[in-house]
C-alpha cells in the first residue's frame, strides 16, 4: 500500500536538516539530525527528487538487492547535460568498480582479486612497522605539547600501505593523498560547483599520473598488483590500449577507495577511545576486544554516511513507490541508529554485535574491508600497548560533507 507523502512542513524539515549536515558544525554532530530524518519515516521523498532511506531493514534489503543498481554510465546518461552526473569527474567514476552493474561489474571485480589470506598477513607486516614509525613521531610530539594523530597518522598509514602494495613511488604519496581529498567530493551527495571543480581538476591529474603508470609497468612488468592487472587484461581484452584503461580504472578506483574512507576509520576508531578512556587499559590487556571495539566503531559513526542507489524498474519500497531510474539514498548513519535493528542504538557497546551496513552489501561489499580492518586493528593494538593514555587537547574539527564523514584534525596530549 503507497503511504501518503510527508506534508510540506515535512519536507521544509529535511531542507532545514541538509542544510544543517552540509557544514562543518552541522558534522561535528550529525547524530541528532539523522534521528530527526528517521522520525520523518523509514523511507521518504527527498527535496530535490529521489527517496531517503533510513531504516536498516530497507538500506539491507537495497543493498542486496539485484532490484537496485548503481547509478552507472548508462544512468547517467539519461539524466541529460549540464547535471552534476554529466561533470567530467562523474563520467570518470562512472567507468570504475564500485559504478558498474552486472556483467561488468562481475568481470572486472573478478579480474582485481581480492585480498586473500597470504597477501593480508604480507601486508600485515608492513602495516606493523609503519604503524610503529607513525607512533613513535607521535610519542615525540606528546613529550613537548601536543600532536595532530589525523595528520601524523591516519593520513600517513593508509597511503604508505596501498602505496606499498601498488609499488609507488614514496616522493609521489603525499600529493596522491591531496588529490584523493578533493577528488571525492564528485561521489558527495549534493556537491557544490566549486566542489566538482576541484574534483574534477583532481581527477585529470589522477588519471594522467595512472596512465603513465600503468605504460611504464607495461614496459617493465614486476611483481606488483598493477603488473598482474595488465597480464590478466591482456588474456581478457585484445585491444592493448582498452586493456591499460582497464587497469587505469583499476588503479584509480583501489587509490581513492583505500585512502578516503579508511583514513576516516581510523580517526573516527581513534576519537572514539579517546572519549572513552576505560577502554584504553581494557584493550592493552585484552587485545582480544579489539575487533569489537572496531566493529562497533563502524556501527556509531561510519566513515561513509551515505550510498545511493537506482531502481531497475518500477516497483514499491517500504509502501512507497518507486519509479525506473529513481534514485534513493541510503541514510546509512541513520539507520545504523534504527532502534528497530538495535537496542539502546546511541549507546557505544563494543560488546554488542553490530550488524553495519559500513561496508556496503550484496555484489558490492567493499573488496578493501579486509585491509581496511587490518590497519584499524593494527593502530589500535599498537596505539594502546605503546603509549600512555592519551588526551584530546581540543575538539576537532569536521569537513563540511555529508556522505563521507572526515575528521580534519585530531590533537592529542600526555593524559
Amino acid at each position: 500500500m503507497k503511504v501518503a507523502a510527508p506534508s510540506q512542513a515535512s519536507r521544509r524539515s529535511a531542507v532545514a536538516h541538509f542544510a544543517r549536515l552540509r557544514t562543518s558544525k552541522g558534522q561535528s554532530n550529525p547524530f541528532p539530525i539523522y534521528a530527526n530524518l528517521r522520525s520523518l519515516g523509514p523511507i521518504l521523498p527527498a527535496p530535490w527528487g529521489g527517496h531517503l532511506v533510513t531504516g536498516f531493514d530497507l538500506c539491507d534489503h537495497v543493498l542486496r538487492s539485484r532490484e537496485w543498481l548503481e547509478p552507472d554510465r548508462q544512468w547517467r546518461s539519461r539524466q541529460g547535460g549540464g547535471t552534476r552526473w554529466d561533470s567530467p569527474s562523474a563520467t570518470e567514476m562512472s567507468k570504475t568498480l564500485p559504478c558498474l552493474n552486472p556483467p561488468d561489474h562481475t568481470r572486472v571485480r573478478r579480474s582485481a582479486g581480492s585480498f586473500d589470506r597470504a597477501t593480508i598477513e604480507r601486508l600485515g607486516r608492513a602495516v606493523g612497522r609503519v604503524t610503529d614509525l607513525l607512533l613513535d613521531s607521535v610519542a615525540e610530539q606528546v613529550q613537548d605539547g601536543e600532536a595532530d594523530f589525523v595528520d601524523l597518522v591516519c593520513e600517513q598509514l593508509p597511503v604508505a600501505t596501498i602505496g606499498s602494495w601498488l609499488e609507488l613511488p614514496t616522493a609521489d604519496l603525499p600529493r596522491l593523498r591531496e588529490l584523493t581529498h578533493d577528488q571525492v567530493f564528485t561521489q558527495e551527495l549534493l556537491p557544490s560547483a566549486s566542489q566538482l571543480a576541484l574534483s574534477d581538476a583532481a581527477t585529470a591529474e589522477l588519471r594522467a599520473y595512472f596512465t603513465e603508470l600503468v605504460r611504464e609497468r607495461r614496459r617493465h612488468p614486476g611483481d606488483d598488483p598493477i603488473s598482474r592487472w595488465i597480464a590478466t587484461w591482456d588474456t581478457l581484452e585484445p585491444d592493448r590500449d582498452q586493456a591499460d584503461e582497464a587497469v587505469y580504472y583499476l588503479a584509480l578506483f583501489v587509490l581513492l577507495a583505500a585512502l578516503e574512507t579508511t583514513s576516516t576509520m581510523l580517526a573516527t576508531t581513534v576519537l572514539l577511545l579517546l572519549e572513552r578512556p576505560e577502554w584504553w587499559s581494557r584493550l592493552a590487556a585484552r587485545p582480544d576486544l579489539v575487533p569489537g571495539f572496531v566493529e562497533e566503531s563502524l556501527r556509531y559513526d561510519p566513515p561513509t554516511q551515505v550510498i545511493s542507489r537506482v531502481a531497475h524498474h518500477d516497483g514499491v519500497l517500504g509502501g512507497m513507490e518507486v519509479r525506473k531510474d529513481d534514485m534513493v539514498h541510503l541514510m546509512i548513519a541513520a539507520a545504523h541508529r534504527d532502534p528497530e535493528r538495535h537496542p539502546d542504538p546511541e549507546r557505544f557497546d563494543p560488546l554488542r554485535n553490530p550488524g553495519h551496513l559500513a561496508f556496503s552489501g550484496g555484489a558490492h561489499y567493499c573488496m578493501g574491508a579486509p585491509l581496511a580492518r587490518l590497519e584499524t586493528h593494527t593502530l589500535l593494538r599498537h596505539l594502546t600497548e605503546r603509549l600512555p593514555r592519551l588526551a584530546l587537547a581540543r575538539r576537532p574539527s569536521w569537513a563540511p560533507r555529508v556522505a563521507f564523514r572526515r575528521l580534519l584534525n585530531l590533537d592529542v596530549v600526555l593524559a
